[in-house]
């Protein structure tokens, strides 16, 4: 999907304004350096061209560590140019760029490669190159989390190759559009690996062929938009197995596992709990999103990660104390929430990562029929929430090391904020379905996500959003107390930053046994009386919402 030029032109404006401050009011202490600017801005050299489809070929050489093939590059053309970027790490080489049987020059900065056309492209038409290249990709230091290939052994000293690339960018290791707003409507995926070894990547496997004495090859088709960070491979001494998911209109779902054959018969049995958490996704979102591609989990030598339609797997068969693997559900749950519906820039990651989380606890609901372990699920990781920065970043950068993880645990304790207020549980959970069914398959931002929501819910909700999301300070709820013989006085105020923004507030006398009663604050202090016996305190009900109490009593 490409974005036109008043998209441009907002981009633009935004990096300006946040080199002196940002959005969000607060003093912006980071810089960004021409390679982030290359990577995450919309150039007049990316908005002219839409991805429509990628030929990816390579031969992958564990003993070298080294990969060797093109990428072809077939484009809709937006504007007329004669220049466009594509992206592929500088360490590795490209050998050539071919339009047809036209050698193309090309200039490199950084991970930034220019491409110059020897005849204009013009509006309208379609288009293709071939970028050949070769090298040593990044090697993966600390997978998923600091990307790269991956370059192991199992335990039986077979290889066991991989690839995970969020945040870092797939032109890690093929040359590409290396922007998430624009995904390929489709793709092929063609490896030549050692013999004795299999290939596994995205979508459906369409040939498993012999090339020579040393090489198999092995080719793959994914049906779908894909975005570029989870186009993935697994190479390794893999055993395949298949079920089948029936889902509510009779239909089945192929579900493809490929294991390390010695934990063969632990993953038949483990992996039977994804037909359950299929039922319940259906029943929040609706079907499996790439029904055509089919299901799969991969065996990684890293924790996981959501390529598409190939899960990444690597959680040693573990289940958490709520009964279900941890990986597979947070992994699954984006085939919805980043997968199918994807964001243009990494700095709205919380649309993936927050929809997800809060996914993950739904499950929880959905599996034991109890709120009360959703509840517990989700005030497992509250203390995790840092408030460091706003939840969204600073787009058009491709920052990715905005600090803590609050994308993931804010972003779930808001829409469970706005589930608690909305105090509607049939008409939030309809407005969850109809989400993923209005945007699925799609590449959204933020404001697209808020206006669907507030459409639904009420302009009401839309403060709650920019308080959660675009503030990285928390709602604090200020209070002191005074113990004026059987009654204690309250004072209390609501600090936010988000204008417009409420949360009502309830408390009870803990170990009383009374209901919780509503405070209603604001900015001002206010205060009340209340009836207490001699060792009792007040508690507030933090269950609901997510806000911090500050005492200042002492």
């Amino acid at each position: 999907m490409n974005y036109n030029s008043l998209r441009l032109f907002f981009y633009c404006c935004l990096f300006l304004l946040f080199s002196a401050k940002n959005i969000f009011g607060q003093e912006n202490p980071l810089s960004f350096s021409r390679q982030d600017s290359l990577r995450g801005t919309l150039s007049p050299e990316r908005t002219c061209y839409d991805v429509l489809f990628y030929d990816l070929n390579l031969k992958i050489s564990p003993e070298s560590k080294t990969i060797k093939g093109f990428n072809e590059i077939r484009y809709k053309v937006i504007n007329d140019f004669s220049v466009l970027q594509i992206d592929l790490f500088e360490n590795l080489q490209i050998d050539r760029i071919l339009q047809g049987n036209k050698l193309l020059k090309f200039k490199r900065e950084g991970n930034a490669t220019f491409v110059y056309f020897t005849e204009k492209q013009i509006q309208g038409n379609t288009g293709n190159i071939k970028v050949y290249y070769q090298g040593k990709p990044q090697i993966a230091r600390r997978p998923p989390w600091d990307g790269g290939l991956s370059w192991t052994k199992d335990k039986e000293q077979n290889d066991w190759i991989a690839v995970s690339c969020e945040g870092l960018g797939a032109s890690v290791w093929f040359p590409n559009k290396d922007h998430l707003s624009d995904e390929p409507d489709s793709m092929r995926l063609y490896f030549e690996v050692p013999k004795g070894l299999y290939c596994v990547a995205n979508g459906n496997l369409l040939a498993h062929k012999s090339v020579n004495n040393l090489f198999d090859s092995y080719e793959w088709r994914v049906s779908y938009p894909i975005n570029n960070y989870n186009v993935t491979f697994v190479v390794g001494k893999l055993a395949h197995f298949q079920d089948f998911y029936e889902s509510k209109d009779k239909q089945l779902l192929a579900l493809d596992y490929y294991v390390l054959s010695y934990n063969l018969e632990k993953a038949k049995t483990h992996f039977a709990q994804v037909k359950k958490m299929l039922a319940c996704y259906e029943e929040k979102f609706g079907k499996y999103p790439f029904w055509k591609d089919g299901y799969a989990l991969v065996e990684t030598p890293f924790w996981g990660m959501e390529h598409q339609g190939a899960i990444a797997y690597g959680n040693n068969y573990v289940n958490n104390e709520f009964g279900f693997d941890f990986i597979i559900v947070h992994e699954s749950g984006h085939e919805y929430f980043g997968n199918s519906i994807s964001v243009a820039d990494h700095a709205e990651m919380w649309i993936h990562e927050g929809f997800t989380t809060y996914s993950d606890a739904l499950l929880v609901e959905c599996l034991t029929g109890d709120y009360q372990q959703y509840l517990a699920y989700l005030n497992k990781f509250k203390d995790k929430i840092q408030n460091l920065d706003p939840v969204i970043a600073p787009l058009g950068v491709n920052y990715r090391h905005w600090r803590g993880s609050d994308m993931y645990y804010k972003g779930a304790w808001m829409l469970h904020t706005l589930r608690s207020l909305l105090a509607n549980d049939a008409l939030w959970f309809k407005t969850l379905y109809d989400f993923h069914q209005s945007f699925q398959l799609s590449v959204v931002n933020s404001t697209q996500v808020i206006d669907f929501f507030c459409n639904r819910l009420g302009e009401k909700f839309r403060p709650v959003f920019n308080q959660y999301l675009r503030y990285a300070k928390p709602p604090v709820l200020k209070i002191y107390q005074r113990r004026k013989g059987k009654k204690l006085e309250l004072h209390y105020k609501l600090e936010s930053e988000a204008p417009m923004f409420e949360l009502p507030i309830h408390y009870r006398i803990k170990k009383a046994n009374d209901d919780f009663q509503a405070l209603r604050p604001n900015k001002d202090w206010q205060k009340i009386k209340i009836k207490v016996s001699k060792g009792q305190e007040i508690e507030f009900n933090n269950n609901a919402f997510y806000f911090v109490v500050e005492d200042t009593s002492n």
